[in-house]
């Protein structure tokens, strides 16, 4: 049997459902009972406030995907034209694959990825 952690902060899941790193952190809530909204980048994209809040708390390279395939499917133009956090959310605004994923806001902290050490000492 698990047992419910506790979370006392609303905690919001950021992603793509096919995103096998979401797909991860998702079912690890999941086993842990730990209460989540998922917010869907493809269906309700992303505001421009929540992309500047993560890159003032993240930085913007650090959300910026430039590994996957939205990114190399970009011309060379458009990745040549992301050289400060503006420009790097207006294009992750405008095509929010670009987001690495998953982005969680933990009541007042954001974090971006799985670590699952870092997620125990969260819920835990």
């Amino acid at each position: 049997m698990i047992a419910r952690m506790s979370n006392p902060s609303p905690i919001v899941l950021y992603g793509i459902p096919n995103c096998d790193t979401v797909k991860k952190a998702r079912a690890w809530l999941a086993e842990r009972g730990v209460d989540y909204t998922f917010h869907d980048f493809k269906k309700s994209g992303v505001s421009a406030p929540e992309l500047q809040r993560w890159a003032d708390a993240l930085g913007w390279e650090a959300l910026l995907n430039r590994r996957g395939t939205t990114w190399r499917r970009l011309d060379a133009a458009t990745q040549a034209g992301v050289i400060d956090q503006a420009s790097a959310c207006a294009l992750m605004q405008a095509r929010p694959s670009l987001i690495k994923r998953p982005v969680v806001e933990w009541g007042g902290a954001v974090t971006v990825g799985f670590d699952e050490a870092d997620w125990m000492r969260r819920c835990g």
